[in-house]
């Protein structure tokens, strides 16, 4: 079994133990919906290490009122769209005739953009008994 002390991780660094680090990185912030989570954790089977192998390394590790090991993932995403489209037309004409030159011209555009934002959030806390494995875990998304 592996054994975690307190580790606080920022959300944009993943200091996860060498054989889950890459998992982490690749697949951690994709994983982590609640579909995942009700596949994935199973109360009274499911071990620190494969919930490792499953979300990577938790942002926060700690100890309850009852000396059991809680592990807390918060992971937030934003998703920014940027749309712009638009265009030009010009005409230009010139002529000329015995050495005298002559020209006009006409020119006009339009252009428009769209942006939009939105965030989305997930919380999950993992409970773990004497043995490393879950014992109970609860979840929160929200998306704005």
């Amino acid at each position: 079994m592996i054994r975690i002390g307190s580790i606080v991780l920022a959300i944009a660094v993943a200091a996860a133990p060498p054989a889950f680090a890459q998992k982490a990185d690749k697949d951690s912030a994709n994983t982590l919906t609640h579909g995942m989570v009700q596949m994935t954790l199973k109360v009274g089977t499911t071990s620190q290490a494969e919930v490792l192998e499953a979300f990577g390394a938790p942002n926060i590790t700690t100890m309850d009122g009852s000396g059991s090991e809680m592990w807390v993932y918060d992971r937030h995403a934003t998703v920014s769209y940027d749309k712009s489209s638009g265009f030009s037309i010009g005409i230009f004409g010139g002529g000329g005739g015995g050495g005298v030159g002559a020209g006009g011209g006409l020119g006009f555009g339009s252009s428009k953009s769209k942006s939009t934002q939105s965030s989305r959030t997930m919380t999950l806390i993992i409970k773990f008994d004497d043995h490393h494995v879950v014992s109970d875990f609860k979840s929160r998304s929200s998306s704005f």
